[in-house]
């Protein structure tokens, strides 16, 4: 006989219809990630009276469920026009539409955070809104992201400015600077001519100087990078820093022994040395110190919650930190921008920072600051080690060679001035001299019945194809480059003797030294 087959009972279906527990319900908003409270409608000027919070909301307001319930929801939001703007949306709410909007909330502690809010309307049987449930997104760190964002692209826009700005003045520069030597040797028998050309070039030179740093800011200024030692660095310079402080204040050295090396120009890290302590000194109130630390520093995955953050990785550490005035957000967020400073007019030039911000990421490194109002401020540099010993190499001495000659040179220079001005000095001095407006021009010209033994101009863009024709025609061509800190050097298909680089804006006898020193070489 086949054994009986059991009956398969059908799966239990709830019945269309039937309600959801409310235990259930509440335990479905107490599980949601957002911020969710439910009010009632009667709160009274200040907003809607809290009724029920989940946990998210409360993690988020960094208060708890007792302090938040059967108080206005409006005690929360910072700004008034929040709740006058809801009680606007109350008056005529409809089903399928809630009020959105985004501002920042007040916590617990005090502190603010950006959120994103929803309301939606609860009715009852005749149409009229008796509850509101509330849905809060926290967006502060998305906020914080933007920031960063707009912030960093700003920088990059001023730097492109900056950077422009650099590359024409320095034409005019080097026009003021070198007629001021062509003048000077006019002028040597009257001592009143003299000292106020002097002054004139002298204001030149400064101005240079100014450049050179907006060009560090744009990343347009190249760096002689080196393997150094931050630590060599500091004590080599900690007399210069406690003379620079003076009577302002205290310096303070906590070097790491045994800190591994890094990879940037030891002149132009100087600099950003220099600034940090200048702007520290410049804070500092009695009582001052100023701490000049350094250490190495592991930064773990787990810290790098944003695209903005430093990468994971390990950094050598230079930390500037002082006690002084500090200062607020509002400044902290035009800190690093070309020409922005809070010193009184005349005693800044608000480029410092500037040039800091710049060397740094030149460098392949980070900076970062932290500062609160008459606590203080603290600038972070990081930057990444490198895996080499520290070579010195001893200066050579040279003796000046005469700058007089006679071989051709071929100059091409876009500045009409600029360019009349080189060939001048160098015509007075002997050489034979073509000069040329564009590498087009220059391309027309036809080879002279001696060869070309120097060409000065720039190798960047055309300049490059065209010098590359002119050393294959030219056997032992010397090429001086002319650079606006675009061009590096040196090129592999120059001899390393037969090439050198100078930047604008230069002096005139740096032109001519360094001709001269290619064409004995």
């Amino acid at each position: 006989m086949p054994p009986r087959r059991k009956s398969v009972r059908p799966l239990r279906r709830d019945r269309p219809g039937k309600t959801v527990p409310p235990s259930l319900l509440a335990a479905a908003l107490r599980a949601q990630s957002e911020g969710v409270f439910i009010a009632a409608c009667s709160g009274g000027p200040r907003g809607l009276k809290i009724l029920f919070v989940n946990d998210s909301f409360c993690a988020m307001t960094g208060r708890p469920a007792v302090e938040l319930i059967g108080r206005s929801h409006g005690l929360l939001h910072v700004d008034p026009a929040d709740v006058t703007r809801l009680r606007r949306w109350l008056r005529q709410a409809r089903p399928g539409h809630p009020l959105t909007g985004d501002g920042l909330l007040v916590r617990g502690d005090g502190k603010t955070i950006s959120t994103a809010w929803s309301f939606d309307p609860l009715f009852n049987a005749r149409g009229r809104v008796t509850h509101v449930v509330a849905t809060y997104r926290d967006q502060t760190e998305k906020r914080r992201l933007q920031e960063a964002l707009v912030h960093a692209q700003r920088l990059d826009a001023v730097g492109r400015l900056a950077g422009g700005v650099a590359h024409d003045f320095n034409n005019l520069l080097s026009v003021i600077n070198g007629y001021c030597e062509i003048l000077a040797a006019h002028v040597s028998a009257n001592p009143q001519a003299m000292r106020e050309v002097a002054e004139i070039h002298h204001a030149g030179r400064k101005a240079a100087a100014l450049t050179q740093q907006l060009l560090a800011f744009s990343r347009r200024r190249p760096l002689d990078a080196r393997v150094i030692n931050l630590n060599t660095l500091i004590h080599e310079n900690a007399e210069i820093l406690q003379r620079l402080l003076g009577d302002a204040g205290k310096l303070q050295l906590e070097l790491t022994a045994g800190l591994p090396n890094v990879r940037t120009d030891p002149a132009q890290f100087q600099q950003v040395i220099l600034n940090l302590i200048l702007n520290a000194r410049d804070a500092l109130r009695d009582d001052g110190h100023i701490r000049v630390s350094t250490a190495v520093r592991d930064i773990g995955p787990g810290e790098t919650r944003r695209p903005a953050d430093i990468p994971p990785g390990r950094y050598v550490t230079l930390t500037i930190a002082d006690n002084g005035t500090g200062m607020d957000a509002e400044t902290q967020k035009h800190l690093f921008e070309p020409f922005f400073t809070t010193k009184p007019e005349g005693k800044g030039t608000g480029l410092g920072l500037a040039l800091v911000y710049g060397v740094v990421q030149q460098s392949g490194g980070y900076i970062s600051v932290r500062s609160e109002v008459l606590v203080g401020s603290t600038f972070e540099v990081l930057l990444p080690p490198a895996n080499e010993p520290v070579v010195e190499t001893p200066p050579i001495m040279t003796p000046l060679q005469s700058m007089r000659g006679s071989e051709n040179v071929l100059l091409v220079e876009e500045d009409d001035v600029v360019r009349k001005m080189v060939a001048g000095i160098l015509t007075s001095d002997g050489y034979r001299v073509t000069a040329r407006k564009s590498f087009t021009d220059a391309a027309r010209e036809p080879m002279p019945s001696r060869p070309f033994h120097l060409f000065i101009g720039s190798l960047a863009g055309e300049g490059e194809k065209f010098a590359r024709r002119l050393v294959d025609a030219c056997p032992g061509l010397r090429v001086l480059c002319t650079s606006q800190n675009d061009f590096k050097m040196p090129v592999g298909w120059i001899p390393p003797g037969r090439q050198a680089v100078i930047n604008k804006p230069y002096a005139l006898s740096e032109l001519m030294r360094a001709a001269r020193k290619l064409l004995d070489t």
